[in-house]
């Protein structure tokens, strides 16, 4: 399987990490906005195309399928660049930042029949395999999930502290790992609210938001977003459900009393990013439809659509 990876950013670098260990995969192109940057992280992960032209990459025999880390307001057209080469894509979360674009993609994709599947991390990581194990063994219910996700993005920044080119969105980015995850584990959302804090004067974005969304099964969340938040940083659920809470960070899975929760056993690895990679190469190979693929979190893309429209 040979991997194109646009967006050799903060994002990027986790992607190739987690594409070392899976057998039988080769990075033979990497697309960034800068050439020196970008050849930079070619060189330390011994790639040995780089350009600044998508489109290029797209031209090439040895690209099988392209993981994009792009800037979420390119996802969507790039997505379906992607398929019109005859390319496999994973495209980072979110799939687009509108409802129409959204649409487009998945079009494009029953039009290809290409496997396009979106980088929700969220049903990858083992802590949320372990609830969603549980949940689907009849062994725990939902009754409300809790969800923090805090930065502190005061400045235009990246994960690893760098400037970045294009502007983060609480709405479109953030909430959608949850919206999705709160649908994935207790039925899909019926209701759904949304509140936003003050506009930020340079950046053009809202800074602090709130939402509140509601599942067929009668389960309710609450998801508080901040990039005013200074520290800790990362995104927490607190999963309240009739047998058990559980808390999960990341990879990590602890007891409402703060107690480890062993995920040995869970997935192949500990690390979201890397599994999530694995269901990507395995689906193509397998000729199935991937655990997130585009047609499967499309719905998180109708609800925040609806709470764009409720913020006006």
């Amino acid at each position: 399987m040979r991997i194109a990876l646009a967006g050799a950013g903060a994002f990027g670098e986790k992607h190739l990490d987690g594409l070392k260990n899976i057998d039988g995969v080769t990075v033979t192109s990497i697309v960034g906005r800068e050439l020196d940057a970008t050849q930079k992280v070619a060189e330390k992960y011994g790639v040995g195309h780089v350009t600044t032209d998508l489109d290029e990459t797209l031209a090439r025999d040895d690209v099988d399928a392209v993981i994009l880390c792009t800037p979420t307001q390119m996802h969507a057209a790039q997505a379906i660049a992607c398929m019109e080469a005859g390319k496999h894509v994973e495209v980072e979360i979110p799939l687009a930042d509108s409802w129409a674009d959204a649409q487009a993609v998945l079009a494009k994709q029953k039009e290809t029949g290409l496997t396009c599947m979106v980088g929700h991390t969220r049903r990858f990581n083992p802590s949320h395999q372990f609830v969603h194990n549980r949940i689907k063994a009849g062994e725990f219910n939902v009754q409300q999930m809790d969800v923090q996700t805090y930065f502190f993005r005061r400045k235009n920044i990246n994960a690893k502290g760098e400037p970045r080119s294009w502007t983060d969105h609480l709405l479109w980015h953030h909430a959608a790992h949850t919206v999705d995850l709160f649908a994935y584990q207790a039925g899909k959302i019926v209701d759904a609210h949304a509140m936003q804090g003050p506009i930020h004067p340079e950046l053009g974005i809202a800074m602090d938001m709130s939402i509140q969304l509601k599942s067929e099964t009668g389960a309710i969340c609450t998801l508080s977003l901040s990039f005013n938040n200074d520290g800790p940083l990362g995104t927490f659920f607190r999963y309240i459900g009739d047998s058990a809470t559980y808390i999960a960070r990341y990879d990590d899975l602890v007891n409402g009393k703060e107690e480890p929760i062993d995920l040995s056993g869970v997935a192949l690895s500990n690390n979201g990013i890397e599994l999530q990679d694995r269901e990507f190469i395995s689906a193509i190979r397998e000729g199935r439809e991937p655990n997130s693929s585009v047609a499967k979190v499309f719905d998180c893309y109708r609800v925040l659509g609806e709470l764009e429209q409720q913020l006006g």
